[in-house]
């Protein structure tokens, strides 16, 4: 079958062209900002999104036909797997959900079933597209929370029939004058009082694991029988004004329109990143926990393949959502998972553990680096922190040899290293404020002694 660039051109939704510009090396360098180092990783992350682009482009016939290619993201812990998938989302500006393949247990056990996790993908989704649409109405809504706030602040008074339009003139007049100083600011510390409504549940259900999602569902299901319970608040001008505004924008966004587009963006764009798959993964025995773990695979395989997964908002289907599963695969290989699993995940990138080089770079490289959030973390206090090369040296140095000497948890060996580096400092700060230069020298006088003795800083650090 022969594709024409003018059928293709017809069937271009709006959210392929907002990604038009995110081609694989940008997407590779904007990942580059917040993660260090595994560049094969962001390659294939990199070419899996830019393939829903391209899908987006196809005739509508073809682009069904079209699936996402999963991928495995092998390696230790605190190299990036979790950060690069975020970041990814972030960059698409689509839902994203992190889920632990741990906390799911086989249908007929005590737990969360697979399919929660679609559910809290579409939860995103309706959150993340209600937020959009009611950045459109805020002007309007705010508006009316204007008009709202002044009939508290001034309300309308009983004029006989009869009454002169003198009368009618001066309230409207006191009103524009109340109106300007509202929007000057200068009625902010008054207190007004609120009616808020809320809905009241006239049972409860008792919490155990899954059963929080029960109670929720059974509010939506009765959200109509429930009776509603008037409260009224005393509450600041400004404060009002928020909730007042809140209320409006709820009332002129059109929420099943907003369900629609929450569940198409969640089918087509959502990503769904499962961590820690190696502990699901069984070593072929037929008794005691590998049961329920092989239990757990066959029930995410319908779900990886592609199904139809009931939620409040209707079904939601799943054959062009993206995930990423993660693990660093210590006891288990990924052959132990069911064949059927494996062959859903595709695309295998084994992600390099971090040694001192990378350490430097995370410490000072990324827009987010550690040495950036501490220096800001203590100026807010007007502590002014500086660090000389040596001693950044000194840090990834000694974050490296405690990892080599006891479990290794890569990056986040830094955050551990900083805070017993920086305690006194930070403990001290609102007393004494000035200027701190953190070099070799005190870095060794705070963690040699520490780093040296492996029993200290199994601890410690």
């Amino acid at each position: 079958m022969k594709i024409r660039t003018t059928d293709i051109e017809k069937n271009i939704p709006v959210e392929a062209e907002k990604e038009e510009s995110l081609t694989p090396r940008r997407i590779v360098e904007e990942l580059d900002k917040y993660v260090i180092g595994q560049s094969k990783a962001k390659r294939a992350v990199a070419i899996a999104l830019r393939n829903r682009w391209r899908r987006q482009r196809l005739p509508k016939e073809l682009r069904d036909e079209v699936l996402p290619k999963n991928i495995l993201m092998i390696g230790p812990t605190g190299v990036g797997k979790t950060e690069i998938a975020r970041r990814l989302a972030r960059l698409a500006g689509a839902p994203f959900i992190k889920v632990e393949a741990s906390k799911f247990t086989e249908v007929g056990y005590v737990g969360r079933d697979v399919d929660s996790m679609i559910r809290d993908l579409v939860e995103v989704a309706v959150s993340m597209v209600k937020n959009e649409h009611m950045a459109k109405v805020q002007e309007k809504a705010r508006q009316l929370a204007e008009e709202r706030l002044l009939e508290l602040l001034l309300p309308v008074p009983r004029m006989p029939r009869n009454a002169d339009e003198t009368e009618r003139e001066r309230f409207r007049e006191t009103k524009e004058r109340l109106r300007a100083q509202l929007k000057e600011g200068l009625l902010d510390e008054r207190y007004v009082e609120l009616e808020v409504r809320e809905k009241v549940m006239p049972f409860g259900v008792i919490s155990n694991v899954g059963l929080e999602e029960l109670e929720i569902n059974l509010k939506e299901m009765l959200g109509g029988l429930l009776p509603e319970r008037s409260k009224r608040r005393k509450v600041k001008v400004s404060e009002a004004m928020e909730i007042l505004t809140q209320e409006e924008a709820n009332k002129l966004i059109d929420m099943d329109k907003v369900t629609k587009e929450a569940i198409q963006r969640a089918e087509q764009s959502g990503i769904v990143f499962i961590d820690e798959i190696d502990k699901i993964a069984s070593r072929g025995q037929t008794y005691g926990p590998d049961v329920s773990r092989e239990g757990v695979q066959r029930d995410l395989l319908p779900i990886v393949e592609g199904s139809q997964v009931s939620t409040k908002y209707g079904i939601v289907r799943t054959d062009h959502i993206l995930f990423i599963a993660a693990g660093a695969f210590h006891m288990a290989r990924p052959s132990d998972l069911i064949p059927e699993l494996q062959g859903r995940f595709p695309i295998r990138v084994e992600l390099e553990p971090l040694g001192k080089e990378e350490f430097k770079r995370i410490l000072t490289e990324p827009h987010n680096a550690l040495i950036k959030q501490y220096i800001a973390l203590l100026a807010t206090e007007g502590v002014k922190l500086t660090f000389t090369e040596d001693a950044i040296d000194e840090i990834a140095s000694i974050a490296a040899s405690v990892n080599e000497k006891t479990e290794n948890i890569g990056a986040r060996r830094l955050h551990t290293v900083l805070e017993k580096l920086l305690e006194d400092i930070s403990f001290e700060a609102p007393e004494k404020p000035g200027e701190f230069i953190i070099n070799k020298e005190y870095v060794k006088q705070k963690l040699t002694e520490i780093a040296g003795d492996e029993d200290l800083s199994r601890y410690i650090l």
